[in-house]
């Protein structure tokens, strides 16, 4: 078994794998840390590879957190009856990883959004880790499998777009066969039927 398969298998059951009080210590630091923390390397390098990461110039990775659980909402001060406010129990549309990009995305605006990974949670956060591109570095430019990140400008934007793996699973585009004939070519295009 290679380093990149016994790391992933050790990763496929965390709570297992690693000892509790290392995980424990390991988010205690993160929850101090700001929102978006670029770090040198990987957490999770078998999920990093798999998304499209290489160690080289141009390529940024930034773990970030977002609050789990459903929309936070304020009370709303307009007279109404309390079961008609609307604030409790809504589930978004979209999914959690998804905001994450989109938040590191307007966080770093000169960088485009390649992929992101889940690293962790506790009892208030998840943490991810989103893989940046620098369009505009030579590396980037010049490398055959990320090169294509700096043709043109249809690729600006990928994480609001829903072009990223985890857009594309919130749009349904994973999905293909019977269930699937409102999914394309767009959500909007058959009026937001298929989810």
């Amino acid at each position: 078994m290679g380093v990149q398969q016994y790391v992933r298998s050790l990763w496929k059951t965390p709570k297992a794998s690693l000892p509790p009080r290392y995980r424990r210590e390991r988010m205690v630091g993160w929850r101090r840390e700001p929102v978006f923390q670029r770090i040198e390397r990987p957490t999770r390098i078998d999920a990093a590879r798999r998304v499209g990461y290489k160690a080289k110039q141009g390529v940024v990775v930034v773990r970030t957190r977002v609050r789990r659980g459903g929309l936070r909402k304020g009370k709303i001060h307009m007279k109404r009856k309390p079961s008609k406010s609307g604030i409790k129990k809504i589930t978004m549309a979209k999914s959690i990883q998804r905001m994450a990009e989109e938040r590191v995305n307007r966080r770093y605006p000169n960088l485009e959004v390649l992929n992101s990974y889940w690293v962790g949670e506790d009892g208030k956060n998840k943490f991810y880790e989103v893989i940046l591109l620098d369009p505009a570095h030579p590396a980037i430019k010049s490398d055959k499998q990320l090169g294509w990140v700096s043709s043109g400008n249809s690729h600006r934007g990928r994480a609001f777009r829903g072009k990223t793996s985890a857009g594309k699973r919130g749009r349904g585009l994973y999905n293909k066969g019977k269930g699937a004939e409102k999914l394309r070519p767009s959500l909007k295009a058959n009026k937001n039927r298929g989810k």
